[in-house]
């Protein structure tokens, strides 16, 4: 018989969110994390209903196939439970949340998912997706039209296309039996963590800290490092071979705390440290929101996407454009300097005067003889002959032509 050994939940309202919307369950043999959506609207809401809802699906089931139908039917029932909920609410319309949640009977998992919160199995240092995220995005990733380095910049990467709520009656919810073996750890977490941390370090995380509280910590501190623009919430499971009962129920997020149906305004003040560290990362994110499938809704978002390409190929040429064309007055607002001002060298063994300045630009010379003189270098003293070889800087042409009659003088003076 494959038990659990150690289980962990640990939810935060990250650094810029006013409130918790999502929830989250640790028992005994269920597990799962719902991330509420509609903002002040009753994401947190939601997500504790869902929670509170299906935790009440944890026990000792006989078979995995039992467990997946009680699992299903459990967030079937919290869907309609939502739906009552915004009737006998109606500043709550629009609410929603994702849910996914796992049940261990012995060696194997049965997994229910809807929404865009995960669930990760780490297996002999390999971190592996075992749910699908339901977002307009994920589907064009999944059609091969945009790369999933897009799909984490896309616009519309907030869009769901399945949640629990009042916006679907029959909601299609995902499930499946995989096996499970003692050294598996698995995670379950909210897009607070699984959009802002990266999977190496996830896996990274979860392959090194030991004990899942510990874990479960780390990967929240992480989220946090990075500027935590969203809730994060974090379950982990470890696989193994000793059953530990001292670990009860537990919930943490909005699941943890009384429901409270008033509409909460206000917005925590971002921090200083936060915007110091995290300038780009550290603005309220996009809140998700469920826009259902219609005909013709993927051709509107790869038009959207083509238009977007054509408007950042445009801004980029206009950048280009732009920027040699201040190169390009640069070059000649600085040559046009140069060759305003004068000095005194020698051409030839002949004093002469030179119009722009004595340094040069690669293979580009600066300066040309503006006007030669008869005077031989030679006929001058040594003094005199050394700056001149050295080039005489002047304040114009009048004060160049001035050092020149006083060579001139100087040379006269020698013979």
């Amino acid at each position: 018989m494959v038990t659990t050994s150690s289980s962990a939940a640990v939810s935060h309202v990250g650094r810029i969110r006013s409130n918790n919307q999502d929830s989250a369950y640790s028992g005994a043999h269920l597990f799962l994390v719902a991330d509420g959506m509609g903002g002040h609207a009753g994401g947190d809401v939601a997500s504790a209903i869902v929670a509170q809802r299906v935790a009440e699906a944890d026990q000792s089931y006989a078979n995995p196939h039992d467990a997946e139908f009680a699992l299903q039917s459990a967030l079937i029932a919290a869907n309609s439970l939502l739906a009552e909920t915004v009737f006998e609410h109606s500043e709550l319309t629009g609410m929603g949340t994702t849910a996914s949640g796992m049940i261990r009977v012995g060696g194997q998992m049965v997994i229910a998912h809807i929404g865009d919160s995960r669930i990760y199995r780490l297996r002999d240092g390999e971190l592996e997706q075992i749910t699908a995220d339901h977002t307009f995005v994920q589907r064009l990733v999944d059609s091969g039209r945009i790369t999933p380095e897009e799909a984490a910049v896309h616009p519309r990467r907030s869009v769901l296309m399945r949640v629990l709520g009042d916006v679907d009656a029959a909601p299609e919810i995902d499930t499946k039996i995989l096996d499970t073996r003692p050294g598996d750890r698995w995670l379950l977490c909210s897009d607070g963590l699984s959009s802002y941390v990266a999977e190496e370090k996830i896996a990274s995380i979860l392959q090194t800290v030991t004990g899942t509280q510990a874990a479960a910590d780390r990967l929240v501190k992480e989220s946090l490092d990075h500027g935590a623009p969203d809730n994060v919430t974090v379950v982990i499971e470890d696989i193994g071979d000793v059953e530990d009962t001292a670990a009860g129920p537990l919930f943490v997020g909005s699941a943890a705390a009384p429901l409270s149906f008033e509409n909460e305004t206000a917005r925590r003040p971002i921090r200083l440290p936060t915007l110091l560290l995290h300038p780009l990362k550290a603005t309220q994110p996009e809140d998700a929101h469920f826009e259902p499938e219609r005909e013709g809704y993927l051709e509107e978002l790869l038009e959207e996407d083509r238009r977007r390409a054509i408007r950042r190929r445009v801004t980029w040429i206009v950048a280009v454009v732009v920027a040699i064309a201040a190169i390009v007055a640069a070059v000649v607002i600085g040559y046009q300097w140069t060759q305003s001002r004068y000095y005194v060298g020698v051409d030839h063994g002949r004093v002469a005067v030179y119009r722009g300045v004595q340094q040069n630009v690669g293979p580009i010379k600066l300066s040309s003889v503006y006007q030669p003189t008869t005077i031989e270098v030679s006929d001058l003293s040594s003094f005199e002959r050394q700056n001149v070889e050295r080039t005489i800087a002047a304040n114009d042409l009048r004060d160049a032509l001035a050092i020149v009659d006083r060579l001139q003088n100087a040379a006269g003076a020698k013979q």
